[in-house]
């Protein structure tokens, strides 16, 4: 029954109604707009308490623990040391593709292999002191804040060989009657990097620039499943610590010991700073109004799909698997100083600014034509970004719809003016992929803890090939692109060519 003593005419809700809109179930606003009542405008607090425990654990922890923030698009950066932990999965491709043919029954084995895995790791980071930057696919970028006397690398070599004994329980696994082996690879780097939040107060990302995440990837690359890799220079700071076997190009891997208690270090606890006390309709709508100021910083770091998603499941805790066939467009961008290092601070100040507009206009177009722009990490060489098309949203042309944003992109790099630092002029240019494939889309991470939408699979990981294989300002096609496209397109065919990683020669198009 509608409480007669309120009317969306006298709604008390009006102040703020504009900020509850895009943040609330559908259900949950209609109901409390209509009716107002104290019952409801419980409700409604409570989804935002909710909301803001997700988010919570959908970023990293000194992201969020920096509450209250400058207004999102300040493009606040910072120097950082300490030490970045990259872990990758070594097998997944196969239980994917097999779980793939199983439909939802697949999905749900598949989600449920990953999740363990991912809370066994989540769980020894988190006692370790280390903060989970990014899920790259079914990789993770940590980082252990520096401390005194390199204990930051200490401990992320021990967390690092924790992991790896975990890994145990993964060396044999029986999946809807199959067998199945995953291992995993760990690189470290202790060294310096740029930490920026960039972007609108619409979307906002956090990243690292600077080459320390690059060192800490090719130690991953570098080393073996089941060890811990170190880079040369990082082998200088625990070489008394621990036992090394000497590698290829002066990497190192740690010599596996028996390891004690966890270090010192305490987990920071989420507190939730949402209290309720006044339950009156004034009360109420404060308390509200309060509660979306902690809230709304948090939810412009969230792609608009995907904190859809989360709102409309907030409820139920979770997002249930898929195995959808979507267009993935991979853009890297080369084109910035390579020694961030030498660069002043007004001219820092300058870059941030330049490249903060630049992804704010890419996400854009991302979005203009229906895609999720995933996120923006350091690869092999500079900057780039994973957007998709077809998840957790679809249209019946998502393929076209991901070469019109490579287009646009490519075009506004273009046009983009060199960026003039220390004197010297820096003209950033686009490479970029796109392959169409089937993935796994689901909500990964820990039970309790950091997690995140993710799509992950070959499809994604050959479209990151592709983007590696172009060269500046080409949009390279896979076939399964090119042949959905027709000829609607003018495309160049380019010789047959195994990318790293794969086993088959591609047949790849280039874009015109």
């Amino acid at each position: 029954m509608m409480d007669p003593s309120t009317t969306t005419e006298q709604s008390p809700l009006q102040s703020i109604e504009t900020r509850i809109r895009d943040i609330t179930p559908a259900k949950l606003y209609a109901n409390v707009w209509i009716n107002p009542s104290v019952k409801n405008l419980i409700k409604l607090f409570n989804h935002f308490r909710t909301l803001d425990r997700i988010l919570y654990n959908y970023l990293p922890s000194h992201v969020v623990d920096s509450r209250p923030r400058p207004i999102p698009g300040f493009n606040r950066h910072h120097w950082e040391k300490g030490t970045l932990m990259f872990t990758d999965l070594a097998g997944f491709t196969p239980l994917l593709e097999m779980n793939s043919r199983q439909g939802e029954k697949g999905a749900k084995a598949l989600h449920k292999v990953l999740n363990n895995y991912f809370s066994k790791m989540i769980a020894v980071i988190s006692k370790s002191g280390g903060d989970l930057l990014e899920f790259t696919g079914d990789a993770m970028l940590i980082q252990f804040p520096a401390d005194e006397d390199h204990k930051d690398t200490i401990r992320a070599v021990r967390a690092g060989l924790r992991m790896q004994q975990e890994m145990e329980e993964f060396s044999e696994l029986e999946i809807l009657g199959e067998e199945f082996s995953i291992g995993m690879r760990i690189g470290i780097h202790f060294g310096e990097f740029l930490a920026a939040d960039i972007g609108t107060p619409h979307r906002m990302e956090h990243i690292l620039l600077g080459d320390a995440v690059l060192h800490a990837k090719k130690a991953e690359s570098q080393g073996k499943n089941g060890r811990v890799c170190l880079t040369p220079s990082t082998l200088e700071l625990v070489k008394d610590e621990y036992q090394i076997e000497l590698i290829e190009e002066g990497y190192g891997l740690i010599v596996h010991q028996a390891l004690d208690d966890y270090e010192a270090v305490v987990p920071k606890l989420r507190k939730s700073s949402m209290i309720l006390f006044d339950h009156s309709h004034e009360g109420l709508v404060d308390a509200t109004s309060d509660a979306l100021d902690k809230l709304e910083p948090f939810a412009s770091f969230i792609p608009q799909p995907i904190l859809r998603l989360l709102i409309e499941n907030a409820s139920s805790r979770g997002l249930p698997p898929d195995f959808p066939e979507p267009t993935l467009l991979f853009i890297n961008l080369l084109g910035l100083p390579d020694n961030l290092h030498e660069i002043g601070d007004e001219d820092m100040h300058i870059l941030v600014t330049e490249f903060s507009r630049l992804i704010s206009i890419i996400n854009a177009e991302i979005e203009t034509h229906g895609g999720v722009m995933k996120k923006v990490t350091y690869h092999h060489a500079g900057p780039d970004i994973m957007a998709f098309f077809g998840c957790p949203n679809s249209h019946t042309n998502n393929t076209e719809r991901a070469v019109k944003t490579a287009r646009g992109i490519r075009s506004l790099v273009k046009r983009m003016k060199p960026i003039e630092i220390n004197g010297q002029s820096f003209k950033i240019q686009s490479h970029i992929g796109l392959n169409k494939g089937q993935a796994f889309a689901a909500e990964i991470g820990g039970r309790q803890g950091r997690r995140e939408y993710n799509v992950l699979g070959n499809t994604v990981n050959t479209a990151a090939r592709l983007m590696d294989y172009a060269e500046a300002n080409q949009i390279i096609l896979s076939e399964s692109v090119h042949d959905e496209l027709g000829e609607r397109y003018k495309a160049v065919k380019h010789p047959d060519i195994v990318l790293k990683g794969r086993s088959n020669a591609m047949t790849l198009w280039e874009l015109s």
